[in-house]
């Protein structure tokens, strides 16, 4: 019986993908196998050493102590993509939002009430004064091209704007991805200077904290229209308000409220609206119950922020034992489980060791039953972070 721990309210949709004869659900539960989180702190959280992996419903794992638990075993897994298209829609409205003015124009409706017949003749004459501009024909520089990025991209070309796109990093998954229409810009100066709106979609590292700032802000046109609704940091605020002062900058729209931003009418700020929607929730909870279910259950690796992509296409074997190895990347790793095992006598069926940075994940198939004098020589190997066995048969 696998034990979950839920720290936020995870969406029914996706908890009911736990087969209740195997798995036990609850927020209050000791000693987990594995933790399902949304937004919640667990920056200072005591983790329990039960627990073997955390699934984050979402993208961001700014909450969660990545790079600690990698050190002691415990893989991460978020949801890339799952709530893409309730962000992408949240963009696609900003960029409208950012081109009208149709807040500011629907308070000053407001201020009509009471006025009956006068309000047709009233609302005539003040329209005037909320004169925006058309996207179409427009240039919008998309800067980080992963699943949300490539997703806004596309539909800003059927909205018939021209669409510059920056990412270094572009996947080969991604670039198939994109339509055709949408060009490649070499640099973010070369992004900075076309565009008549730009959009962020990149995660808040120390290499893109601050990327629109003052300097950045120079290399723009004037009367740029920029979104934010991927990470807050991303934008040094104190230099865009400065630059909205000048003219540089039309109009901002965050998803990332601060006080600094508050009450000034080239400025819409939202409550971190991203992903709030109930169909985003749910596909986030369903894939890192699927995330959670297949490495608990198969050992398998897949949409990790701090382990690397692993799979054994193979069931575990009949009678047999899968051996789920975290380890450093360091060389002679491999010959060193081999050798414990051929010394336990036990016959390697299956194998796969892949590495991510300085770290590795094997998953290791044995014919029959392994002991623990066998775990406890792989475990004492140096190097080695954790040894956890996936056992087909009755102890």
């Amino acid at each position: 019986m696998y034990k979950i721990q839920t720290l936020d309210r995870i969406s029914a949709k996706g908890l009911d993908n736990f087969p209740r004869d195997d798995y036990e659900i609850a927020s209050e539960i000791m000693k987990p196998d594995a933790i399902l989180v949304r937004s919640h702190d667990m920056l200072t959280m005591e983790i329990d050493s039960t627990v073997k992996a955390i699934a984050r419903a979402g993208a961001g794992v700014n909450n969660i102590p990545v790079k600690d638990l990698a050190q002691k075993g415990v893989v991460v897994f978020n949801t890339p993509g799952a709530n893409a298209n309730a962000v992408k829609e949240l963009v696609i409205l900003s960029l409208l939002l950012a081109s009208r003015p149709v807040i500011a124009a629907n308070k000053w409706t407001d201020t009509l009430s009471g006025k009956g017949a006068e309000i047709a003749g009233l609302a005539e004459k003040g329209k005037k004064n909320f004169i925006g501009q058309e996207v179409k024909g427009k240039t919008l520089g998309v800067i980080g091209l992963g699943a949300i990025g490539a997703m806004v991209a596309n539909t800003a070309i059927e909205l018939g704007m021209n669409v510059i796109g920056y990412d270094p990093y572009l996947s080969v998954d991604a670039a198939w991805s994109l339509k055709s229409e949408v060009k490649h810009a070499e640099t973010l100066d070369t992004l900075f200077a076309k565009a008549d709106y730009i959009t962020v979609h990149v995660p808040e590292t120390p290499d893109t904290k601050g990327l629109i700032n003052a300097a950045s802000l120079k290399n723009m046109k004037d009367g740029v229209r920029i979104i934010n609704i991927a990470r807050g940091g991303l934008v040094n605020n104190e230099d865009v308000l400065a630059a909205l002062e000048t003219g540089k900058v039309a109009c901002m729209v965050t998803d990332f409220a601060a006080d600094e931003l508050l009450n000034n009418d080239k400025i819409i700020c939202m409550p971190h609206l991203g992903a709030s929607t109930p169909e985003a929730e749910d596909n986030c909870a369903v894939m890192a119950v699927k995330e959670l279910r297949d490495f608990l259950e198969t050992g398998a690796i897949k949409n990790s922020v701090n382990y690397p992509k692993c799979k054994l296409d193979e069931p575990v074997p009949v009678n047999g034992t899968r051996l789920c190895i975290s380890h450093k990347n360091v060389p002679n790793m491999i010959a060193q489980f081999t050798s414990v095992l051929g010394e336990a006598k036990l016959n390697i069926s299956g194998m796969v060791d892949q590495n991510r940075n300085d770290l590795a994940y094997a998953l290791i198939d044995v014919d029959g039953r392994i002991h623990d004098e066998a775990l406890n020589a792989l475990r004492a190997i140096e190097g080695v972070i954790n040894v956890r066995p996936i056992k087909n048969y009755e102890d």
